[in-house]
């Protein structure tokens, strides 16, 4: 593995954890010989192999993580070539030097030879042991190793996974930007039209218009919202809307109170709306009706927008024609915030009533809002 500030170093790898582990391995090593020996008819001291055995795995333990420490790149980067010219002499003369220390410090064994001098002594045990001692640090060597291409792999899934974050995300505001003008122009229109019958009417609806944008600009790139603000842009709407269809649309909006600081995708329900009111009441003279419902179902969050006007087969048409952006933005952007787990569809509930649903996974906001929320009662204007 290799240690750069862009890597999070492993928590086992912390020389206290490390070393502390490695002793105790030891320490299990000591007792089991010990066992061995007391099976065999044996009566020894076990103070002497918990001794031995957990000094010489804290030797190991301590060369393991100076290896880690200091060499942790070079291991990771270490060719055929690195690894026989480099690591191969490296692992023998750790091997002896850890043997020298061992038998240093424990001028008793073996056991059997109490007085023999420290040459001899360290003779028998580099020959006993030295091959042991070069597997152990081959097995640390690998360990690390194998750890570096675990890690270099989980890098590259962290990294794999935050690209595609952020193309979702460029895609989500790519596709707001394109509800922004399209939604603007309409408002125009709207205020345009009514600059030739109504001067008061159309100087409200600007101001209006004006209070939405400045909302919009309020939100910045927040991609998921309180269901609260998105509410609190959708009264304004509904408002210039009173203003340009006076007497001729009643509208009600009902929420559920528990979701008023549920998450949902900033201008959800605008978009739906302005396709509620282009393609179906803006078709009929009088006697218009817009019922936008959204409730807690389970774990999923339920948007009812239902409106009367000519149906769907002129709706049909004209998506057809290439005014069908709002409800393909929504579910485009539905798709890419929550996957399959969201749903959009559109059908006609009877004769010249048209129904828009949508569902999509509950997801609290964690910002405590202590304000009432205006929309627990049913709102209705004319």
């Amino acid at each position: 593995m290799l240690r750069n500030e862009s890597r999070i170093e492993p928590v086992f790898m912390n020389p206290a954890i490390f070393i502390s582990v490695s002793v105790l391995l030891g320490i299990l090593f000591g007792l089991q010989e010990w066992f061995s020996l007391r099976h065999l008819g044996y009566p020894v001291n076990p103070t002497i192999f918990l001794e031995s055995w957990g000094f010489q795995f804290f030797l190991w333990g301590t060369a393991g993580w100076l290896l880690w420490r200091l060499l942790g790149q070079q291991v990771q980067r270490a060719g055929i070539v690195a690894i026989l010219t480099g690591f191969l002499p490296l692992s023998i003369a750790v091997g002896a030097l850890e043997e020298m220390i061992w038998v240093l410090a424990f001028p008793s064994l073996p056991l059997n030879h109490p007085d023999m001098p420290y040459w001899h002594r360290l003779s028998i045990y580099l020959y006993e042991e030295l091959l042991n001692n070069v597997a152990i640090f081959w097995c640390a060597f690998l360990l690390f190793r194998g750890l570096g291409y675990y890690q270099r792999y989980r890098e590259r899934e962290r990294t794999a996974a935050q690209l595609e974050i952020q193309l979702a995300n460029a895609r989500i505001s790519a596709l707001r930007m394109q509800l922004n003008p399209h939604f603007l122009f309409n408002a125009m229109n709207s205020i345009s039209s009514l600059m030739r019958s109504d001067l008061e009417a159309a100087d409200s609806m600007l101001e209006q218009l004006s209070c939405l944008l400045r909302i919009t600009l309020e939100r910045g790139e927040a991609q998921l919202i309180p269901l609260r603000d998105e509410m609190e842009f959708i009264e304004l709407y509904l408002a210039m809307q009173a203003q340009r269809y006076a007497g001729r649309v009643e509208q009600t909006l009902h929420v559920d109170p528990e979701l008023y600081d549920a998450l949902v995708p900033a201008m959800l329900l605008q978009p739906i709306v302005e396709n509620a009111f282009v393609h179906g009441l803006s078709k009929i003279e009088a006697g218009g009706q817009l019922d936008v419902d959204v409730r807690k179902m389970g774990e999923q969050v339920r948007v009812r927008v239902v409106n009367s006007g000519p149906g769907l087969l002129l709706h049909e048409r004209h998506n057809s024609s290439g005014h069908g952006l709002g409800l393909a933005n929504v579910k485009s952007r539905l798709k890419l915030h929550y996957g399959e787990k969201a749903s959009l569809s559109i059908e006609e509930l009877e004769r010249r009533q048209v129904l828009v649903s949508i569902l999509f996974p509950l997801q609290m906001s964690h910002e405590s809002q202590e304000s009432d929320s205006r929309y627990g009662a049913l709102w209705s204007a004319r």
